[in-house]
């Protein structure tokens, strides 16, 4: 695993997949734990229980199943919509767009995707928000991964034959190490941005994890300088 990135390494790639929640945005915004909370409120109404119980709740299906919608659906009869519209009802008109984010989405060659555990409307919410949306050419959502979250391997299966994506010239970003090993696996280029949430951290050692950064629209800056003059 690298920091520094070179183009001669990225020069093949036509494919530029990124998780959303705090990879498309710098995790210190805080706009996750907004979701966090309403996640917390659904569980407390859904289930009769307090706030305490719903947040243990919350955060044993998030370990064991992968996403905490995840958990609900394997235990209880919820209907998934209504778990995704209540906890992806935020406010994020204090999201700041980041500098230079925009401007290296739109030097990038080829296609760029959002491949997320949350759902198109967030998706589109908040890279509205950030003014990139009109960089991406899919979203690729917990929906249509039929609610199967990253990291199982299916999904980014799934997601490669439908949009006749090449894994060998394809590179994702994530904040969990974890989802990065089937990119790894399928052939994907690979760059983590960890941040101090735990979850962020499990699995982060190993040859799955090529490159890393705490900043990406300053690494995909560098990334482009170091491509030099276009000719």
């Amino acid at each position: 695993m690298t920091k520094i990135p070179y183009w001669k390494n990225f020069q093949h790639i036509d494919c530029w997949i990124f998780d959303l929640d705090n990879t498309l945005y710098p995790s210190k915004s805080n706009l996750f734990a907004k979701i966090d909370k309403r996640m917390g409120e659904f569980i407390s109404d859904f289930l009769n229980v307090d706030l305490v119980e719903a947040k243990n709740i919350q955060k044993k299906y998030f370990h064991e199943h992968g996403t905490t919608l995840s958990g609900l659906m394997q235990n209880y009869n919820i209907n998934p919509a209504d778990f995704l519209d209540y906890v992806h009802d935020i406010d994020v008109s204090d999201l700041a767009a980041v500098p230079g984010l925009s401007s290296s989405l739109e030097q990038l060659p080829g296609r760029k995707i959002i491949f997320t555990n949350g759902s198109v409307y967030h998706a589109t919410n908040v890279s509205t928000q950030l003014g990139i949306l009109h960089h991406f050419e899919h979203i690729f959502d917990i929906v249509a991964g039929d609610f199967k979250p990253k990291p199982h391997k299916p999904v980014y299966e799934k997601m490669v034959r439908e949009f006749s994506i090449r894994p060998e010239k394809a590179v994702l970003f994530e904040d969990m190490a974890v989802n990065l090993a089937p990119a790894h696996e399928m052939g994907m280029t690979t760059v983590w941005i960890p941040d101090e949430a735990h979850w962020s951290s499990a699995d982060g050692e190993g040859e799955h994890i090529h490159y890393q950064t705490d900043d990406l629209a300053r690494w995909l800056t560098e990334l482009l300088a170091d491509r030099g003059p276009i000719t």
